[in-house]
């Protein structure tokens, strides 16, 4: 009698498809979590962009040109580099008013801060950055 040791390739192969199975659901579930942890660090840099707005309101008592204070302006590049690409984040503002947003990753929405103090998450990038005339996020 032969007694073979070793596996047969069926069982490599049935090896290797159980492994790329894996592999793949771990693959799905990485990528989202990854997604989520950058739209937390969004909505850090828009948390940040209120406060450096705040300082810039008590410097100089109004919010003109606020968009283009070098904090916020960095902010506002954080949250691109974020993303990948430019134009993710937007930023607006009147001399009484502001409001900013970026486009999150995961839920594909826009995240938006306002000279109001309000913070939250819309549909669209449009209806944020024209919210500064009516002084807050809608």
């Amino acid at each position: 009698m032969k007694t073979s040791k070793g596996f047969t390739i069926i069982e490599l192969l049935v090896v290797i498809a159980i492994i790329a199975v894996l592999a793949a659901v771990v693959l799905v579930n990485v990528t989202s979590y990854i997604s989520k942890g950058k739209d937390s660090a969004i909505k850090a840099n828009l948390a940040a962009i209120t406060t450096a707005a705040a300082v810039f309101y008590d410097a100089g008592g109004t919010y003109t040109s606020v968009c283009s204070d070098t904090s916020i302006a960095s902010a506002l590049s954080a949250i691109d580099s974020a993303e990948g690409t430019t134009g993710k984040s937007d930023c607006n503002s009147s001399s009484t008013a502001w409001a900013a947003c970026g486009q999150l990753l995961a839920t594909d929405s826009y995240f938006c801060v306002d000279s109001t103090g309000a913070k939250k998450t819309i549909a669209t990038k449009t209806t944020c950055v024209t919210a500064w005339a009516a002084t807050a996020c809608p």
